[in-house]
């Protein structure tokens, strides 16, 4: 994967609160992200044009484009519209797949981007990559973090819960990442970032430790917290590596070979937890595995509606989606049939420690 861009490190403001989307129009117009109030603001369908509705009366002079699907010909056809004047700011409205073109948009128009999520599905809220696809294949776009981040915990609340849940996955995911960077700095003296590696860290910590829930203002906070720390870290060393190893390789690999099964944060969260089981850190996969139990994660195959052979071969093909990346499972180099046996030993310490 290509290095990430780092021209800004940290976002200038960052809001996680009820109601905070009532604060935008004070946000835009610091000089920083707009001199002149002259703001494109992009919203995906549902939510993202509801908010779009509230905040309109507040700001001088906003054009609005609506996108539909998180693909590089949306990105594309959005940054032709977005030359067609002089605009200070390009505000994304709505879930992953609005922020992210908005994101690649804004970025080859040399704008700052402000995100307001309306769902905690994945680390995309303030990282410097954008998933889009590009002719049926789901790619990953360097771009810059955005300037300013907002997420309105009421308009989480109101948004498909399997959505907001799936981001817990995503964050705990962090601490498989790290093992498989901490790895390849053993076996290849590739260099791990201290601060980032920090960044990822805390908070996958926190949603581990939290015993919240998504009905819990509390819990949800620190999820979106870990979800923009995680971004953060991505940022800090230029790379998606402090959040995206082994784990993240499953997931593309399912992404490839079988798409529509699960979302971004329910695959890495399941490919988290094998990768873990792999490395044999018995504690780690105890807790993770609590975790994505207490939260209605999937942590088989099945439940995202994989067989065992699917899965099995979404593993061996996982490597050749990062081919720069050493994670667990280029370090351990499973034949077909080992991996079959290890994902039979992995369903049975499931069934037999943790039910």
């Amino acid at each position: 994967m290509p290095l990430l861009a780092r021209t800004i490190l940290t976002p200038l403001h960052i809001d996680v609160r009820r109601g905070a989307v009532a604060d935008l129009a004070a946000i835009l117009a610091d000089g920083r992200i707009s001199a002149g109030g002259d703001v494109a603001v992009v919203v995906g369908p549902g939510q993202g044009e509801q908010i779009a509705e509230l905040i309109r009366p507040s700001l001088r002079s906003a054009d609005m484009f609506t996108v539909a699907g998180g693909t590089l010909d949306a990105a594309d056809d959005l940054g032709a519209k977005l030359r067609a004047r002089s605009y200070d700011a390009v505000v994304g409205i709505g879930g992953g797949k609005t922020i992210d073109v908005a994101k690649y948009a804004a970025t080859r128009r040399g704008l700052p981007m402000v995100t307001v999520a309306t769902s905690l599905a994945n680390d995309g809220i303030a990282s410097p990559v954008a998933s889009l696809v590009n002719e049926g294949i789901k790619g990953s776009y360097g771009v810059h973090i955005p300037i300013a981040v907002i997420v309105d915990l009421d308009f989480v609340a109101a948004g498909p819960e399997r959505h907001n849940r799936a981001g817990i996955g995503d964050a705990v995911s962090n601490i498989s990442a790290l093992a498989d960077w901490e790895l390849a700095r053993q076996v290849r003296g590739e260099p791990v970032d201290g601060l980032a590696a920090s960044l990822a860290r805390m908070g996958a910590e926190a949603v581990l430790a939290h015993r919240g829930d998504m009905t819990d203002d509390a819990f949800v906070t620190v999820l979106a917290e870990a979800l923009i720390s995680s971004g953060l870290a991505m940022a800090v060393c230029g790379t998606s590596r402090p959040a995206s190893g082994g784990c993240h390789e499953i997931m593309h690999a399912i992404d490839a070979l079988f798409p529509g099964t699960a979302s971004h944060g329910e695959l890495a969260g399941l490919g988290a937890l094998f990768c873990t089981f792999l490395r044999g850190d018995q504690r780690r996969f105890a807790e993770m595995s609590a975790c994505l139990a207490r939260h209605g994660l999937p942590r088989l195959p099945a439940a995202v509606g994989l067989t065992d052979d699917q899965f099995v071969e979404a593993v061996q093909f996982a490597p050749a989606t990062r081919p720069d990346r050493y994670t667990i499972l280029e370090h351990l180099a499973m034949s077909p049939t080992e991996t079959r046996e290890r994902l039979a030993d992995y369903a049975g310490a499931l069934h037999d420690h943790l039910g």
